[in-house]
């Protein structure tokens, strides 16, 4: 299994939510369909402020939450935010201590931001918006634990490891499929390509 060094790893422009909201936000940035892209990314705004809650305390900070999330992603997320889009991406944000659970994470490939996202699903009322959440959620466990295991992945490992996650309380909705592993590959392989062409642009 190959394993992610620190040294390896892109610099987070926004420390404050930690580097699985990144690559949540690098997903939502990849996925071509726009309805999906837009419920993704109310989703993570959500994730955001549970994260980080002192952001709450603000006045306004739905809407630097949205402005954080578009600066993490180089203003590549094409979504409709309810905010217009910020125009200083060169703010120094200087990041608040992130308090973390005690206690053992059953999958540390998924990490504490999934457990966020679980409950959250967990909590809502049934209906249309915590079935596409739930969706939301499984294909980001899958794209996760591609790129942990650099390997692919059955969707009943997913759903499995989902049902431990939330003690049982959260399925698939009848009909909903994950996205495919080489979909999920395929895409990482694009956004790997593009970063790497952007970083040889910069020199």
């Amino acid at each position: 299994m190959n394993k992610e060094y620190n040294t390896q790893r892109t610099k987070l422009k926004i420390t404050d939510y930690g580097r699985n909201v990144a690559k949540m936000i690098e997903y939502a940035v990849a996925v071509e369909d726009r309805e999906e892209r837009n419920a993704l990314a109310r989703t993570i705004v959500n994730v955001m402020a549970e994260v980080n809650p002192k952001m709450k305390e603000q006045e306004n900070y739905q809407q630097v939450l949205w402005d954080h999330m578009m600066i993490m992603s180089d203003f590549k997320l094409d979504v409709d935010s309810p905010y217009e889009m910020p125009e200083d991406n060169s703010i120094e944000f200087k990041p608040s201590r992130l308090k973390y659970k005690e206690g053992k994470i059953e999958y540390r490939h998924y990490g504490r931001t999934m457990d966020h996202m679980v409950r959250r699903a967990v909590e809502m009322e049934a209906g249309e918006e915590r079935d596409q959440l739930i969706v939301q959620i499984a294909n980001a466990m899958k794209r996760f634990y591609i790129v942990w295991n650099q390997d692919s992945v059955n969707d009943e490992t997913i759903l499995q490891q989902l049902s431990e996650l939330s003690e049982g309380k959260l399925t698939l909705p009848e009909g909903a499929k994950l996205d495919s592993s080489d979909y999920i590959k395929q895409n990482a392989a694009v956004a790997a390509w593009s970063d790497r062409k952007k970083k040889k642009k910069k020199k």
